[in-house]
């Protein structure tokens, strides 16, 4: 696979596990500079949050994230993600990610580019 470009593409969570906690109504901002990519989300139960990572030769992003919930928690985790190119030019993110804070829980979610 070619190198994705996140840059300026805005995302949601389209399916997530059980101790996730973002949704449909969570939307990602995504930036990118070279390899490095990051986003700003909010919505869903989700007040702000912050990712970063870098990018490997192969699309897939290795990061880190933070976000303060309804609860006023600040909840942190790291996560795998790879890019999957659909036929439209939009990009769907398989992501496998593990808290860093509160249960230290794993699980697996799908972002769709919207």
């Amino acid at each position: 696979m070619n190198k994705i470009d996140y840059n300026g593409r805005i995302f949601t969570s389209w399916e997530n596990s059980g101790n996730g906690e973002v949704n449909r109504e969570t939307l990602f901002h995504y930036f990118q500079d070279g390899n490095l990519v990051w986003a700003n989300y909010a919505g869903g139960g989700i007040l702000a949050g912050h990712l970063i990572a870098t990018m490997g030769e192969d699309g897939v992003l290795d990061m880190r994230y933070h976000h303060v919930n309804e609860k006023n928690e600040i909840m942190t985790g790291i996560c795998t993600s790879t890019p999957e190119l659909l036929e439209s030019g939009k990009i769907r993110i398989h992501e496998e990610w593990t808290w860093t804070s509160g249960d230290r829980s794993s699980g697996r979610s799908i972002l769709q580019e919207v």
